[in-house]
């Protein structure tokens, strides 16, 4: 059997120096042009020629397979003309001519069920890993780790300082922890460093201010985010709403696989300038029978009140409004007043201009808004680093609830707009 001499950054040596399953985790994390996925994806194709392994690559969001880690892995393969004859490279599919290795592709948002169906996986890859929810590593992990030589590989650019992929593999991984393997790599640490991105990254030296050209190039915690949707609209805060505040206004998304039903209530100020979220309520994996009990005791009152929910559910919506369902639900389990939210082309983006044209005050008590109105944002290019006016599809449900909550607000402002309009008129 002849010999093959693989070519790694120096950084990734000792990342991929002890044998299969003598780790946990591999990784390496920071910012573009380090030829961290190229790297990865080629040790991964080198595995499956030596052995016979059944091998995931997941990301966040995967709508298709050009979204997936599916090009790296057919780039890697073809810089090797020995990898290039062990491989079968279809248009979405990877497979070994020389054994039974196979290549599985999936994304984790929406479908982490599929996921957790899996069997008999001796290696995951993790590509763009940043955005990675804690409960889908929980699940994750649990569903990947289950053979005896089984790892995890980790790829990620940093960008929040305290996510959970960037907590659970940098910040609370101890100094030479044997199940850990995970370095940070940079530009300069990539022998073959291209030169159209060497190019790209002077021009945006050149472009962008010093906390953005970090976050890109040198794999630093995105300080000043300008995709972030709600950066600088918000702030948490007490208020005592009496009589004389408007509301309360409920909201309500159903949940679905690892997304959660989502509620809140919230209050507008006497001179409409302040939004005021006071209560939330969630859960993953909540039954559709529990859902008004749980919403009554995580926000009282609400089956009192009117509650505007994801019309995309109508049979939820349906199940809930009635005080006797199919199921024979007793009284107190249903809420009293619900409706579904109006929804079109641009209702999200005029839903979102109208939250922004309050100062929003969320108590502190509503941890899953903050986290939300922190991280809903808008889309970055990858290779330019600019900000999209795309919505991620993203750390939004109980944005969605609040949307739906302030609904007939909005729209009662737009027909009072239009009747001032036409007077001027």
């Amino acid at each position: 059997m002849s010999n093959a001499v693989v070519k790694l950054p120096p950084k990734l040596v000792p990342v991929f120096a002890k044998a299969r399953g003598s780790l946990t985790y591999r990784g390496a994390h920071g910012g573009r042009g380090s030829g961290k996925s190229m790297s990865f994806a080629k040790m991964a194709a080198i595995w499956g020629v030596v052995e016979p392994l059944r091998i995931l690559c997941v990301r966040e969001i995967q709508s298709s397979i050009k979204d997936s880690f599916h090009a790296e892995l057919k780039a890697a393969i073809a810089s090797e003309e020995w990898l290039a004859k062990a491989y079968d490279v279809g248009i979405d599919y990877l497979r070994s001519t020389i054994n039974t290795t196979e290549f599985l592709f999936k994304g984790l948002y929406n479908n982490l069920t599929s996921v957790k169906s899996l069997a008999n996986i001796d290696l995951t890859v993790v590509e763009e890993a940043e955005d990675i929810s804690e409960d889908a590593w929980v699940a994750l992990e649990a569903t990947v780790l289950r053979k005896l030589k089984s790892e995890i590989w980790v790829i990620w650019n940093p960008k929040d300082e305290g996510s959970p992929t960037d907590t659970r593999f940098r910040v609370d991984v101890a100094a030479n922890d044997p199940d850990y393997a995970i370095v940070e790599m940079n530009a300069e640490d990539n022998p073959w460093f291209p030169i159209g991105l060497r190019k790209l990254r002077d021009k945006q030296k050149a472009k962008f201010d010093a906390a953005k050209f970090d976050w890109i190039w040198k794999g630093a915690y995105l300080t000043n985010d300008e995709s972030k949707i709600f950066a600088g609209a918000w702030v948490e805060g007490i208020r005592r709403p009496d009589d004389s505040w408007h509301g309360p206004y409920h909201g309500l998304d159903f949940g679905f696989a690892m997304d959660p039903t989502a509620a809140v209530r919230c209050w507008i100020s006497p001179d409409e300038t302040e939004l005021y979220i006071d209560k939330e309520a969630g859960k993953i994996g909540l039954e559709l029978d529990d859902t008004a009990k749980f919403l009554k005791a995580g926000i009282p009152g609400i089956d009192k009140h009117e509650v505007i929910a994801d019309s995309a559910r109508p049979e939820s919506i349906s199940h809930l409004g009635k005080a006797k369902t199919p199921n024979g639900l007793p009284k107190d389990d249903y809420l009293q007043r619900i409706e579904g939210a109006v929804k079109g082309p641009g209702s999200v983006e005029d839903g979102i201009d109208h939250l922004k044209t309050y100062s929003i005050i969320v108590h502190p008590a509503c941890q899953q808004v903050q986290n939300e109105l922190k991280r809903y944002s808008f889309k970055v290019d990858r290779l330019t680093g600019e900000v999209t006016r795309t919505i991620v599809d993203k750390y939004n449900h109980y944005i969605d609830a609040l949307r739906y909550a302030v609904e007939k607000v909005m729209k009662s402002k737009g027909r009072q707009v239009g009747m001032l309009m036409g007077k001027r008129r």
